[in-house]
């Protein structure tokens, strides 16, 4: 079967019942998604299949050989991160580190959706979605950190989006 993953072709031949995070684990070595739950409950696997979030351990990779797939790998590098990346970095977003691949990738494709007007069940306004404390949690709950350094994931993502880290408001608005 043939995979992009982080922008690289891979040929590999798993079982047919290999998860999407198996795949990238234990057949090409990206050990950036994690497993935590193994039943897509903590979005430690999270990664990006065609810039959507995927919990990778619920997913079959057969059913992703002609998608564009992003680890966290795949997001930046050292020397030149990702800018959420270096947001985390930023603003300590990140405790033990388990869980961080996932909440970064999950992060990157929540602002993604945000940015195509995509409302949550937390938007008040669906013309101009706010990144008040409630969008942010409700988009991100399935990531969970057991560290709880969420006060500062939410900065992190707040910076990368342009909105005041203290208000949640639009920078320059």
């Amino acid at each position: 079967m043939r995979f992009t993953i982080n922008g690289r072709l891979h040929e590999v031949e798993p079982d047919i019942r290999t998860s999407l995070l198996d795949l990238c684990r234990e057949h090409l070595g990206l050990t950036g998604p994690k497993k935590g739950c193994d039943h897509g409950q903590c979005g430690a696997c999270t990664i990006l299949v065609n810039g959507r979030r995927v919990n990778s351990c619920l997913s079959l990779a057969v059913m992703h050989q002609e998608d564009e797939i992003v680890t966290i790998e795949g997001l930046g590098e050292p020397g030149s991160l990702h800018p959420m990346q270096q947001a985390f970095l930023h603003h300590d977003g990140y405790q033990c580190g388990y869980c961080t691949p996932g909440q970064i990738c999950s992060a990157v494709g929540m602002l993604d959706e945000i940015a195509k007007g995509w409302p949550s069940h937390a938007s008040t306004d669906l013309e101009q979605v706010s990144l008040d404390d409630a969008e942010i949690s409700e988009r991100m709950s399935g990531n969970l950190c057991r560290c709880a350094a969420y006060p500062n994931i939410v900065d992190a993502i707040r910076e990368v989006a342009g909105a005041d880290a203290r208000t949640g408001s639009d920078v320059g608005a």
